[in-house]
């Protein structure tokens, strides 16, 4: 079987240090873990080590759906890369490269799932990505 994987990025204006910890840290992850305005993510923990679990509620804010985003991490190498695997087996690699002082650039490499089509999987992704951009930017 052959895994197509995405790459999706931004440029975040904060170093390298508000970046990773507004990535990390639960309580800012329920602040930006969401594709838009009509969901939220209510709860987050994150256990940031080898072998520990990453578990991200995300909800319809309307009640209507909502599912468990769970991973364990396999690699965690703080303020440059996180990898995990998520429950379904497909595994994601997240990058920070420090750019200048005060910017960082985030990319995150995933393997797809089978059930939707890649651009629609890119755009979801990229979504949550922007919106975590939006907020932590808006914390300096």
């Amino acid at each position: 079987m052959t895994t197509n994987r995405i790459t999706i990025s931004a440029v975040v204006n904060a170093d390298n240090q508000t970046t990773w910890d507004c990535y990390t840290a639960p309580e800012h992850i329920t602040q930006w873990n969401f594709a838009d305005d009509s969901w939220h993510c209510p709860s987050a923990s994150n256990d940031l080590r080898v072998g520990g679990s990453y578990i991200a509620r995300m909800e319809a804010k309307d009640g209507s759906f909502g599912f468990d985003f769970q991973a364990t991490y396999d690699e965690i190498d703080p303020l440059h890369r996180l990898a995990y695997t998520l429950g379904d087996g497909r595994t994601v690699i997240v990058y920070f490269k420090a750019v200048g002082s005060n910017k960082t650039e985030v990319v995150v490499d995933f393997a797809a799932e089978n059930t939707n089509p890649i651009e629609m999987q890119r755009q979801g992704w990229q979504a949550i990505l922007d919106n975590f951009k939006k907020y932590t930017e808006g914390r300096g």
